[in-house]
């Protein structure tokens, strides 16, 4: 399985209804998607009026984007890491599983904010403990929270981000004013995941080099304890996948 087609297995496993209801009015608004992927969010934008500006900075996931032929969509390459070269104000910034690539989102949100008009809206969804599944062993348990340690203190990477998007938002000036937490077949469920759900949890799992190089040895013996989790009948998620939306 491509990249791409990875990206669009997941789409039907997330609540966007529940999300885009929660959204201000569309028609006729700009919108920045950053990190766009492979466009379908940016597609059911486009389907609520809105015009989009994606950033992304993988060049297969662009192609498939711009494949889609979305009237009303431009894709960019664009590192939103580094400020955004823009000749647009926007009405609304859209991250979808951005925010816990930026540990200090405050100052991300503050150099995004600079592309908006006065009055503009920021829409996050962010997974909160994304590791956290149960029953696991302890060593397993264990493991897992030394990594997410670890990526934090590397700033690469909030595993944690979800419970945190509030305090972000406030922190950077904007005004919070809608929260969700929603329910996700792949991220936030109870009891045994679907199979193909475990499949996507081994795809991803075995390609977390990262992950693979902090575990050493016990990375397969992780690898399966997890999995097993997910497919027990007594299988709960602690991880909790975040809404929030606020105004500037």
């Amino acid at each position: 399985m491509n990249l791409s087609d990875y990206y669009r297995r997941q789409l039907g496993w997330r609540d966007w209804p529940r999300v885009f209801e929660a959204l201000p009015p569309l028609r006729g608004k700009t919108v920045l998607d950053l990190g766009c992927g492979v466009g379908d969010l940016a597609a059911e934008l486009v389907g609520r009026g809105a015009r989009v500006i994606g950033f992304d900075l993988n060049e297969e996931l662009l192609a498939a984007a711009r494949g889609r032929g979305l009237a009303g969509a431009e894709f960019r390459k664009a590192d939103i890491r580094e400020p955004l070269d823009l000749e647009v104000e926007a009405d609304g910034l859209w991250g979808g599983f951005v925010a816990a690539y930026f540990p200090d989102l405050p100052a991300a949100l503050s150099r995004w904010a600079a592309h908006l008009r006065p009055g503009g809206w920021v829409a996050l969804v962010e997974i909160d403990d994304f590791f956290g599944h149960e029953p696991l062993r302890e060593r397993t348990r264990g493991l897992f929270d030394g990594y997410a340690r670890e990526a934090l203190a590397a700033e690469r990477y909030d595993f944690h981000m979800g419970r945190k998007l509030r305090r972000h938002l406030e922190s950077a000036g904007f005004m919070v004013t809608k929260k969700l937490t929603l329910a996700d077949r792949e991220l936030s469920f109870a009891g045994p995941a679907d199979p193909e759900v475990v499949d996507a949890w081994r795809e991803r799992l075995d390609g977390m080099a990262l992950l693979r190089d902090f575990c050493g040895a016990d990375f397969e013996s992780l690898r399966d304890d997890f999995l097993g989790c997910l497919a027990r009948p007594d299988h709960r998620s602690r991880a909790t996948v975040r809404f929030g939306l606020a105004t500037k």
